[in-house]
């Protein structure tokens, strides 16, 4: 617990400049964010960037976890148990996830806000059984936007069936959104960056594209018409898949 609010700040600090730095990134033209599960080939190439891992937050145990309050009702609170001012940009933040975690929920998805390991396990296998697996994407330092060229050695993971996606929000210690999907398929690729930076990634393919609206970006990015193809994108540094074993 120490720790972690020793951190609090820093963290803080660095992702609101990490989402600056993906904004400057999203205006390169050249920049992919998705692509058609085809194009999961040794030998293709895509500029793309993987996200970066910040330093700072982490789990706290579950006991702890849930003596903290997590709620919209309660942020004066959350905010005075981590001594932050009411009017400061830490404190906006803590309160956006939380208002995200209480969101309503789309049809026939199920969704849960993470604040332990042990909730996010429990969460995952009450959804998908006890035997389960957890992938994230790997990044041998930090990922920066560039050119990465698919390797040999393409990993199917599942195949259409259940999956539940773990989104890492920002607070003042380790949130995750997790949530159900519909039919995806995931892969781990290998990837290696024109810097040489090698990277272990996780694919993700939405197979059932039909109710997608043929304006948004996914669908324009790779120039298909809802319902004929999967559209996949690499899940970002920090964020955890899981499937059944």
């Amino acid at each position: 617990m120490e720790f972690c609010l020793s951190h609090i700040i820093v963290f803080l600090t660095l992702t609101l400049l990490a989402r600056a730095s993906y904004a400057a990134a999203a205006r390169d033209q050249t920049q992919r964010s998705f692509f058609l599960e085809k194009e999961m080939q040794p030998g293709t190439t895509m500029k793309y960037s993987l996200g970066r891992n910040i330093n700072g937050e982490c789990f706290l145990p579950r006991n702890i976890a849930q003596s903290i309050p997590f709620s919209s009702a309660k942020l004066p609170e959350v905010v005075n148990k981590f001594s932050m001012e009411p009017t400061s940009v830490e404190a906006a933040v803590i309160q956006e996830t939380i208002q995200d975690c209480e969101s309503g929920t789309l049809n026939g998805e199920d969704r849960y806000c993470a604040t332990s390991l042990e909730s996010m396990a429990d969460f995952a296998m009450s959804k998908l059984g006890r035997n389960v697996q957890a992938f994230s994407t790997e990044v041998e330092k930090g990922a920066t936007l560039q050119k990465y060229t698919v390797k040999p050695g393409v990993k199917k993971v599942n195949d259409g069936g259940n999956f539940i996606l773990c989104h890492k929000l920002t607070d003042a210690n380790a949130v995750f959104f997790c949530h159900t999907f519909g039919q995806t398929r995931a892969y781990v690729v290998p990837l290696k960056g024109a810097d040489r930076t090698t990277a272990s990634a996780v694919a993700i393919c939405h197979l059932d594209t039909s109710a997608w609206d043929p304006k948004n970006h996914p669908l324009q990015e790779v120039k298909v018409k809802p319902g004929t193809v999967p559209v996949c994108h690499y899940l970002p540094q920090g964020h955890i898949a899981w499937v059944p074993k």
